[in-house]
């Protein structure tokens, strides 16, 4: 081990003189490269919405309630982090290239869990599900079981109840 000032090249948690009049402090804990640092979520929980409910909603809607799910989710994962697309842009998307929307969903679900330094359950490769999963006819199920699934287990996680 070296002492504060013996070495440029200090060890992590050692002292090391801070300040011109001696005062002591410890270095910060390094940062693996690649890992960016986010802060820490301050916005508001979102709501646990139950995937049989959710896709028995989408049938009797004729799929109506799926564009208002991703506009939903998406602007509660905004308001919790302060990134993300947004209710309105997730909306758009839905609408207008909807091809894109289980990709960017399930890549900002797993967002959540990696701002946490967890592992994602789910990422932009989960979308494939979707598509070409739809001509498996079950895929666009597999994604939104997996998808939603790990959304509302993150929001209780964080402290919502439903």
């Amino acid at each position: 081990m070296s002492t504060p000032g013996s070495s440029p090249a200090q060890e992590y948690g050692q002292p090391y003189p801070t300040a011109p009049s001696g005062g002591q402090g410890l270095q910060p804990m390094p940062v693996a490269p690649g890992y960016a640092q986010y802060a820490e979520p301050r916005g508001p929980v979102g709501k646990i919405r139950p995937t049989g409910i959710a896709i028995l909603l989408a049938i009797v809607t004729f799929g109506i309630y799926t564009l208002y799910w991703y506009f939903a989710t998406h602007d509660e994962m905004k308001k919790h982090t302060g990134e993300g697309l947004g209710g309105v842009v997730a909306l758009l998307l839905a609408i207008f290239v909807g091809v894109a929307s289980p990709y960017l969903h399930s890549h900002e679900v797993g967002n959540l869990y990696e701002r946490r330094g967890q592992e994602k359950p789910v990422s932009a490769l989960t979308g494939l599900w979707y598509f070409p999963g739809i001509f498996i006819l079950v895929g666009p199920i597999v994604w939104f079981v997996k998808t939603n699934g790990a959304l509302n287990a993150y929001w209780r996680s964080v402290g919502a109840q439903g």
